[in-house]
């Protein structure tokens, strides 16, 4: 099938291989000159971005043809990744490479393809991670099995695909800097599972079989470098990580713990696991980043929000304004009960700009919706009317996330939404700096004065209507 794959896309782009016939010449020793372009079908987005440790280096607009092209005059060796925003994947680049990808952007992962210098490796990553993809569909049986068939079962599937990379290998002769993140592909996802396998299999079975695992069921840790900075942003690297630590902070008797409580203590273990476990501060920064980034997209409680901060802060070193996690604890910090909602731009469905702060005429709920998630959007405007007849003395205010006016005001027909003051989010990123939206369930209520009486409640909380 791969092979298949492969033929059709020499045939549809044989045009544009020939923008790499350079790569046939010889290059002297000082020379990085390197080429990356391809076609994209069904674009998200009409741009190409290039990007290094989540750096946007260079970019390409997609023409009328679908076709991208960039030319890099010196690019140093190693791994980047590609995006057509929301998607993005892997392409490493050895000295001098000139590689061409093709995508369908509506099935992305499953249409790249590469060719050209440098394409056998690239091709590899790519079935690695098509077989861990196809694994981890498989997996979730697997965790109800006992110890010795769970095991049996994984490392049966390891040894299958520790073949495919030692044939890959030799045939294809790669350097040991690409090797790093060929064998991170296959065994991270390896270690994965074991570290997902007790939580997983208590959830499922509800038998905790952690105390009877074998002496060296996580041997594989003591091997693992956790300061490699080539790793850290790694997806599969990462992804093991995660899994590790969550592994290592469970809770594993917490029934006196309420559930914001047990998720605020774990996420703390886990920021100090990360701490004690990681010594180069690059790394730890990304990986504390993770950490606080992944809890805070959870957690709605302004109190647990700061003692999670205070630990990070602790921990963490990356103090630079770029820092997500400093700009949500810089807004989470504005939205205490008592303040005024910090300013934002908003536009009505005349496309008239109204600022936030000239919205709250009363007691107020406000509530977050895109077209996105359309399951979302019919139950918050059906749970809103219904609080609203229980509930005349309050005005409900839906934020609309999305960017198309005219989309919106469709779906706006569409919902009849009547008693619902209905506006549109100018620019999230300046909704998220200001108000630390990172989730779409986020629900804020103010009170006569406009002040925040609450601005990290659900609006599906079973105790909501308390908050009113």
């Amino acid at each position: 099938m791969y092979s298949t794959k492969l033929h059709t896309f020499l045939l549809l782009t044989s045009s544009v291989i020939t923008l790499f016939c350079s790569c046939n010449k010889a290059y002297k020793g000082d020379n990085y000159t390197a080429y990356f372009g391809g076609e994209v079908t069904n674009p998200n987005n009409p741009y190409i971005l290039f990007c290094r440790n989540s750096e946007v280096i260079d970019s390409a607009k997609i023409d009328e043809n679908n076709r991208f092209f960039i030319k890099f005059d010196s690019l140093t060796p190693g791994l980047y990744t590609f995006k057509n925003e929301p998607e993005y994947q892997y392409v490493y680049f050895d000295k001098n490479d000139s590689i061409m990808v093709r995508i369908n952007a509506k099935d992305f992962d499953n249409s790249i393809i590469f060719c050209g210098r440098g394409d056998q490796k690239n091709n590899f990553l790519m079935e690695m991670y098509m077989k861990n993809e196809d694994d981890r569909s498989k997996l979730f049986d697997a965790f109800d099995y006992s110890i010795a068939d769970f095991t049996k079962n994984i490392d049966s599937s390891y040894a299958s695909k520790k073949k495919f990379y030692d044939t890959k290998k030799e045939a294809v002769k790669w350097s040991e800097d690409f090797d790093k993140y060929a064998k991170a592909s296959l065994d991270f996802h390896h270690y994965a599972k074991k570290e997902m396998y007790p939580t997983a299999h208590m959830m499922r079975t509800g038998e905790d079989i952690i105390e009877n695992l074998p002496a060296n069921f996580y041997d594989y840790r003591k091997n693992i470098d956790y300061n490699d900075i080539k790793l850290c942003s790694f997806s599969p690297f990462v992804t093991y990580l995660t899994y590790m630590l969550n592994n290592m902070s469970t809770i594993h008797y917490h029934n006196h713990y309420t559930p914001l409580d047990l998720a605020l203590r774990t996420n703390i273990n886990k920021l100090n696991f990360a701490d004690s476990l990681i010594k180069n501060k690059a790394v730890k920064n990304i990986i504390l980043n993770n950490i606080a980034f992944t809890y805070l997209l959870e957690d709605q409680n302004m109190v647990n929000n700061k003692i999670f901060l205070d630990t990070y802060h602790k921990y963490s070193t990356d103090k630079s304004k770029k820092n997500e996690i400093v700009k949500i604890g810089n807004a989470i910090q504005m939205l205490k009960i008592g303040n005024s909602l910090p300013k934002v731009e908003l536009v009505d469905a005349n496309n008239q700009l109204i600022s936030s702060d000239n919205i709250a005429k009363k007691k107020t709920v406000i509530f977050l919706w895109t077209d996105n998630l359309s399951s979302h959007m019919l139950a918050a405007h059906k749970k809103i009317l219904a609080l609203k007849a229980l509930h005349p003395d309050y005005q409900f205010i839906g934020i609309n996330l999305d960017k198309d006016q005219d989309i919106w005001k469709a779906k706006l027909h569409e919902l009849k939404s009547d008693g619902i003051t209905e506006y549109r989010c100018t620019n999230f990123e300046d909704l998220k700096a200001n108000w630390a939206i990172m989730k779409v369930h986020r629900t804020i209520v103010l009170d006569q004065n406009g002040a925040i009486k609450n601005a990290f409640t659900n609006l599906f909380d079973v105790n909501f209507e308390k908050e009113l």
